[in-house]
């Protein structure tokens, strides 16, 4: 089964337009102003309309509030992300759109979290987790040890992320099994600001795993 792979953080026609043109399986839009990828909704639905069918739109959140998902939801996102939202409230989101959890990880009893999601998620997305009082969830280049994955029964169908660049993508998909993984500031210049060239790698890399 092949690797596939989500950029996750887009904000510009032409980086998007790589990421499908390299063959993204997804693509994924922050909703969460403190982050330096956070699109307004003008600005995602003009981008979402160039996705093709074939390619899967995430909208990433951090427990979103009921207005602001909402609104997001109209930009035509078929899934969503969520940051440090509890079981009860994924389950509740699921009820209107396809979730995916996301699970911080630092030791191997941070995996047993994505266990409470068995049902009010799709899809975990095991993503590093973050310093304490670090304002963005993800994000950050950070990862965590891939070997944490190994022999773990997996609830529900899952992604990797967390510091995964175009140099490391393959040595982390054999060592965790992933199928699917995820990146956002391994595709970057500077925070914020994707690279095609970096997305390209990125996704040349995947295709070789």
């Amino acid at each position: 089964m092949p690797v596939t792979a989500k950029i996750c953080g887009l904000s510009t026609p032409e980086t998007l337009d790589a990421a499908i043109a390299g063959g993204a399986s997804h693509v994924g839009f922050v909703f969460f102003p403190p982050s330096p990828r956070n699109l307004d909704f003008d600005q995602a639905r003009a981008l979402i309309r160039r996705v093709p069918g074939h390619v899967g739109t995430v909208g990433v959140f951090v427990d979103p509030d009921e207005a602001l998902l909402s609104a997001a939801l109209a930009t035509g996102i078929q899934a969503v992300q969520l940051h440090k939202t509890a079981p009860d409230r994924a389950a509740a989101i699921r009820m209107r759109v396809p979730v995916w959890a996301a699970v911080a990880v630092k030791t191997r009893a941070d995996m047993d979290q994505a266990a409470a999601y068995r049902g009010a998620a799709d899809r975990i997305l095991y993503d590093a987790k973050t310093p304490d009082g670090a304002a963005l969830p993800g994000g950050m280049g950070l990862r965590f040890d891939w070997k944490l994955l190994e022999y773990i029964p997996q609830p529900l169908p899952w992604a990797l992320s967390g510091g995964l660049d175009a140099g490391n993508v393959r040595e982390a998909a054999g060592i965790t099994g992933a199928r699917l993984v995820d990146v956002s500031s391994g595709v970057e210049s500077a925070p914020g600001v994707k690279d095609v060239a970096k997305i390209a790698a990125f996704l040349q890399a995947v295709a070789q795993c």
